[in-house]
């Protein structure tokens, strides 16, 4: 279980959405309801995460011990440290511009709280976590930990909601932000968002070092 909930913080660490939320706070007008707009984002990209993690749930059980092979296996440590060398490679290499202009794109549906807000997140959500190691991987130690399936499924709702803590409490931090802008929650906000790239690359690092360190741990 350790493992599982190692790997959905590891996974809360979603650069896009953070950023999106961010861009939110800084963009729209101080009479807009961004409470009302970064709730429904954030609840959309969950239930994104939870219905895919469902998916991903039912796969992995109707593997087996597959599952539980794959992950003793030395190629699931080494995975995990070529995933890791990947993310500090591109992190080294990126500079955020990519990420910057896909991020105002999608903030033309968010401007008012509606179903496209909800679809928006949802949409984040899932490709947020279809293309991280860390959700599969910790699916995968849930899967193949000795749990009745009444447990399995119903703590996937804990899963997909520890995947989403860190993108919801930065929606509280901005929202304290923008109610109370010369607090010290808005000069550290005024801080961070005038280094975006330096965040963005931080994140990264954190993600290349986990990963790194517990593919060698799997391995010893």
């Amino acid at each position: 279980m350790l493992h599982a909930v190692s790997f959905a913080l590891l996974d809360s660490l979603n650069v896009l959405l953070i950023g999106v939320i961010v861009a939110l706070g800084v963009m729209l007008p101080r009479t807009a309801p961004y409470r009302r707009i970064a709730t429904l984002l954030v609840f959309g990209d969950w239930l994104g995460v939870f219905l895919l993690s469902v998916v991903t749930m039912v796969v992995f059980d109707g593997l087996g011990d597959l599952v539980q092979r794959a992950l003793e296996s030395p190629v699931f440590g080494i995975l995990l440290i070529a995933t890791g060398v990947l993310s500090l490679v591109l992190t080294l290499r990126g500079g955020g511009k990519g990420d910057n202009a896909l991020i105002g794109r999608l903030l033309g549906p968010l401007q008012t709280p509606s179903l496209k807000t909800i679809g928006v997140g949802f949409i984040l959500g899932v490709v947020q976590s279809a293309t991280s190691v860390p959700f599969f991987a910790g699916l995968g130690f849930l899967s193949a930990g000795d749990y009745p399936a009444v447990v399995r499924y119903v703590g996937l709702i804990v899963y997909a909601s520890l995947a989403l803590s860190l993108p919801a409490i930065s929606a509280i931090f901005v929202g304290m932000v923008r109610a109370y802008p010369h607090s010290p929650f808005g000069r550290a906000f005024e801080w961070m968002r005038t280094r975006q790239e330096l965040m963005v690359k931080l994140a990264g690092y954190i993600v290349a070092v986990v990963l790194t360190v517990m593919g060698v741990v799997s391995l010893l």
